[in-house]
């Protein structure tokens, strides 16, 4: 009877080791999911600010390309920085204060009617999000213990924060003017609690993982290139079109704000569906091959988004949103996986260098958008999930140490 226990309890995973499509620590990962929602707020404000720069300050495409461009660049080129110091030190109290320095740039951001404070203050936001992202990751790994579905529950919380960016943005600017924007510091505010939550009940366990931990194993830069290659692509993508498809849709349908503001709501929650899954096709079918299939849906959603009219873009808006957002969980874990020594920077990589590009592209579109048209400096973002399906097109799946409990 006790051998059939013995197999029972191992059956069940109750040996110490716990399979990739499990989700351990369940509650410390809803609380760094609900803290990541609440971070990753500040990054999508940035974008449903647009409209509203452009109404009550009359600033044109380039303009307000650079407002994006600010936040992007800051939030991006730094982040690695933030992850080769988590490689070498822990630094969990980066999380709650990290969260409060992003909301409170964005807060400050509608304060001043000039240009140049208004760029400097989502600067500031953006340095807040790139302290916290490569250590979240960090702490969510240790956390998740290797399952890609937890990692899934915690990418999940960032794209809940982008979805509701929007409409957080819309309800307190539309009724109060870019003045009132003080009221979206509280987002931040329950962050850091949260994620001083998530940290006391990682803390205990993280001590013990450590001691048991497998040896990490050899870093593969040539994979770890090519996917931060496509992850380039996919982020002009979706940075170009968080900053100007509300503003096309409401050419495209002839709507006003509302129309935009649910035509970026639609690009942002589409990812709260994807993420989850994302972790659990990868589960089923390998994460190389299901984020090759999703660049490849992009590439016909994206197409969709630039050249149909009518109500049917929001359609093709969700569908792209799925093609970005469903290897966007997979993306992280496997940079982990390909740099097992380099977690954070792995982390700091792809979270945040490779979203600079997509800033960096940003004015770009929009200075064709003021010479040309829009839709024409739309037009090369369909060729660009192609290009990266091509560098995904011989990635390896990497085998990453088992977790122990």
């Amino acid at each position: 009877m006790a051998f059939y226990r013995k197999r029972a309890r191992r059956c069940r995973g109750d040996d110490g080791r716990v399979p990739t499509n499990r989700t351990p620590g369940r509650g410390p990962i809803a609380l760094l999911s609900l803290g990541h929602a609440c971070v990753d707020v500040y990054q999508g404000a940035v974008a449903a600010l647009v409209p509203f720069l452009v109404a009550e300050r009359a600033y044109g495409y380039a303009a307000v390309a650079g407002v994006v461009l600010a936040a992007s660049l800051m939030s991006s080129v730094v982040q690695p920085l933030f992850g080769a110091l988590t490689d070498r030190w822990a630094m969990p109290w980066l999380l709650p204060v990290s969260t409060l320095v992003g909301g409170a740039g964005v807060a400050l951001a509608g304060v001043s009617g000039d240009y140049a404070l208004t760029v400097a203050a989502v600067a500031v936001s953006g340095i807040g999000v790139a302290a916290y992202h490569p250590e979240a990751a960090r702490v969510a790994r240790r956390a998740s213990r290797g399952s890609h579905t937890a990692m899934g529950w915690f990418s999940l919380g960032g794209n809940l924060g982008f979805a509701a960016a929007p409409l957080l943005v819309w309800a307190v600017v539309a009724t109060g003017g870019l003045r009132a924007s003080p009221l979206l510091v509280v987002p931040a505010l329950a962050g850091a609690a949260l994620c001083a939550a998530a940290l006391r009940g990682v803390r205990a366990r993280d001590a013990a993982a450590a001691r048991t931990a497998p040896a990490p194993g050899r870093d593969d830069w040539r994979s770890f290139l090519l996917l931060t290659g496509a992850i380039v692509c996919r982020s002009v993508v979706f940075v170009g079109l968080s900053a100007f498809v509300a503003l096309y849709v409401r050419e495209r349908t002839g709507g006003g704000e509302a129309a935009g503001t649910a035509a970026l709501f639609v690009l942002y929650l589409g990812g709260a569906v994807g993420t989850v899954a994302g972790g659990r096709l990868a589960a089923r079918f390998g994460r190389v091959r299901v984020v090759q299939w999703s660049y490849a849906l992009t590439v016909l959603a994206v197409a969709g988004v630039v050249l149909v009219p009518g109500p049917a873009l929001y359609a093709f808006v969700a569908l792209t949103s799925a093609g970005l957002y469903v290897p966007f969980s997979l993306h992280i874990t496997l940079a982990q996986d390909y740099l097992p020594r380099r977690v954070g920077t792995a982390s700091g990589v792809t979270l945040g260098l490779t979203v600079s590009v997509g800033g960096v592209a940003a004015p770009l579109i929009g200075a064709v958008a003021d010479a040309v048209s829009l839709q024409a400096a739309l037009v090369p973002l369909i060729a660009l999930p192609a290009l990266g399906r091509l560098l995904l097109r011989r990635l390896p799946e990497p085998h990453p140490p088992s977790a122990t409990a």
